[in-house]
């Protein structure tokens, strides 16, 4: 079949590969000019299977409760007049039921470990180095409640099939040495040795290349503006290409692989998504004593923060806003993060010559993405993954190739249209 992918982040690009992989001529539509440039390009970079855990959940929700109006809280919610963003709310609150919450989470491990095992393949197969480091990660606490609910938290993670090991601060010291300097102030952590870290906009990049050297197109510069359909089918994209031409472009399949701009492609067609911008921030930091630097990917419970080594940066990223589509950045959040990451490891980095960037994370109220069919029957989802796009790329972009070559994948996870 022509299936036409649109958008080049992390989580198109892997279609594409894998749609390629089982046959098809496959064409990618990216407004950018070129791959990851957008939510994929600077994001916290851990494959997170041991940790990846719904944001929708009761502790969560208090949380939220307890810091509206601090403009540097680590989860913000900035009420709008906006009717998606307060449904969105609704359904948030609905996911934070105990129950919603435990079958969530089923699905979330089930995607993020089969993807985890999936770009070990690829990186296997493909030779491709993205500064990845296969070190563990490290989550430390500082706030003693924070840890004992860790501890249960552990334990779940454990009962689905992840090592995640419970232990003392002396441990968390022994495993990343450059925390010494705060040993005083840890109270514990956990830590799983089979996740991972790696830069995904190096990933995204290299694999796009070699899959124009497999055959498929990327038209960058390119925009959609909306979908064309014929009856039950959706027969074409419109476009605006790099020339500013309009144009009609045919297949006869379409992914939809836009993360947060997903939801107003897809209105006019009568699907609506439940997906909402959350606004992350990183910040980037060149390593001048590499002694004094983390090796290990951590995650700083109290901050919201995660870091990851990628060669000579440290990439320092988390919080998350919403407050619809802006990009723009918020000093306060941005000095915030520079003020915990120089607390921790005063010596590691150039903190002067940090490079902030902010992005979009596709968020839905479970954490749980669209993956599959809807009602077109050439249409199909691969969006909505939240703060795990790197961590589910490989395996949402497999087994999303394997529903659109008519084949049920291998993993137990609740597909959108799959019965």
């Amino acid at each position: 079949m022509k299936v036409i992918v649109l958008g080049a982040g992390v989580i198109g690009t892997a279609s594409a590969w894998y749609l390629r992989q089982s046959g098809h001529e496959v064409t990618v539509l990216e407004r950018q000019g070129g791959p990851a440039l957008e939510t994929s390009f600077a994001n916290g970079c851990q494959i997170s299977v041991s940790h990846a855990q719904p944001w929708a959940n009761p502790a969560t929700l208090l949380k939220i409760l307890r810091d509206l109006g601090r403009a540097d809280a680590p989860l913000l919610f900035r009420l709008r007049a906006d009717p998606r963003q307060w449904r969105w709310c609704m359904q948030f609150v609905r996911e934070c039921l105990p129950t919603r919450v435990a079958a969530n989470l089923c699905q979330i491990v089930a995607i993020a470990d089969y993807s985890r095992r999936s770009l070990i393949a690829l990186r296997a197969e493909l030779g491709i180095e993205y500064d990845n480091l296969a070190r563990g990660l490290l989550h430390f606490y500082t706030d003693q409640r924070e840890f004992d609910k860790a501890v249960h938290a552990a334990s779940a993670m454990r009962d689905l099939g992840c090592l995640r090991k419970t232990i003392d601060a002396d441990a968390v010291v022994r495993i990343e040495p450059a925390l010494a300097g705060v040993r005083a102030k840890l109270v514990g952590g956990d830590f799983t040795d089979s996740d991972e870290s790696g830069d995904v906009y190096k990933f995204t990049s290299i694999l796009a290349c070699k899959g124009e050297t497999a055959g498929i197109e990327f038209c960058y510069n390119t925009t959609a503006t909306r979908l064309i359909s014929e009856g039950d089918a959706v027969s074409g994209v419109e476009i605006i290409d790099g020339d500013g031409r309009h144009r009609l472009l045919r297949a006869d399949a379409f992914v939809i692989a836009l993360g947060s701009f997903s939801t107003a492609l897809l209105a006019p067609l009568g699907i609506r998504l439940d997906i909402y911008p959350g606004k992350g921030y990183s910040a980037t930091y060149p390593i001048i004593d590499p002694d004094a630097a983390p090796t290990v990917s951590l995650t700083d419970d109290g901050h919201k923060l995660v870091m990851s080594r990628l060669g000579s940066r440290l990439r320092v990223a988390g919080t998350c806003e919403l407050n619809g589509y802006s990009r723009a950045l918020n000093s306060i959040r941005c000095d915030a993060i520079t003020r915990r990451v120089q607390a921790l490891f005063p010596h590691a980095c150039d903190y002067n010559s940090v490079a902030y960037w902010a992005g979009l994370r596709p968020l839905t109220p479970s954490n749980v993405p669209y993956i599959g069919k809807t009602r077109y029957p050439n249409l199909y989802l691969n969006t909505g993954h939240g703060t795990l796009g790197w961590t589910m790329a490989c395996g949402s972009g497999r087994a999303l190739a394997d529903i659109v070559s008519g084949c049920r994948p291998e993993v137990d996870f609740a597909f959108a249209g799959m019965k």
